[in-house]
């Protein structure tokens, strides 16, 4: 119960998202310096993977910025989940909304944990987000369950929402059927040129 597991986030596949969350500085619909990246190479991966070893981590998570991924960059991705789970690591990817089959395609390259956020409160979602709804990432949310993937979902606070807001988003987490087997809180970092930046 004591326990703290250190968990290290990597970018591997930076800006050039074309959903509108508010809060994020990789969406191309706002200025915040931010550019479109390529993919990292997969032996780059691997080094951050043995460096987060190194200091400790145990989880190693790898984000793109995506509405979702397609299959080739899926199975880019699957490479380099292998790579990390052979380093003894639990593997942890975020890559937005899922098609069929890629949840099952994640499974058998060895990832531990698919993370897909709620972001914030049912009723509050439409003043965060407008491209997708938060019945979308359920969709996804179901599709790592059925395959068989630990679940992390969690939300962000400090984007305007109210303390009800809050506890409304609680209560949503708590009564998943199964809960999150890993649930982050976030406090929102206000970046410059998104519609968050001042909240």
């Amino acid at each position: 119960p004591n326990q703290v597991q250190i968990s290290t986030l990597v970018s591997v596949k930076t800006g050039g998202c074309p959903e509108d969350c508010g809060y994020c500085p990789q969406s191309v619909r706002y200025e915040t310096g931010v550019g479109r990246e390529e993919m990292l190479d997969p032996d780059d991966v691997l080094a951050r993977a043995r460096a987060a070893r190194e200091n400790g981590a145990t989880r190693f998570c790898m984000g793109a910025a995506w509405r979702g991924p397609k299959d080739k960059d899926l199975e880019q991705v699957s490479e380099m989940i292998r790579a990390v789970k052979a380093l003894g690591l639990e593997t942890c990817v975020t890559l937005g909304m899922l098609k069929e089959g890629q949840a099952e395609q994640l499974k058998a390259a060895g990832l531990d944990y698919y993370n897909h956020n709620l972001d914030t409160a049912p009723e509050f979602y439409g003043n965060i987000v407008t491209t997708h709804s938060q019945a979308d990432r359920f969709d996804t949310l179901g599709k790592v369950r059925a395959a068989g993937i630990n679940v992390c979902c969690g939300g962000i606070v400090g984007m305007g929402e109210t303390r009800s807001s809050r506890a409304s988003l609680i209560a949503e987490l708590a009564n998943m059927n199964p809960p999150p087997e890993s649930v982050p809180i976030n406090n929102l970092v206000p970046v410059p040129g998104t519609p968050l930046a001042n909240a």
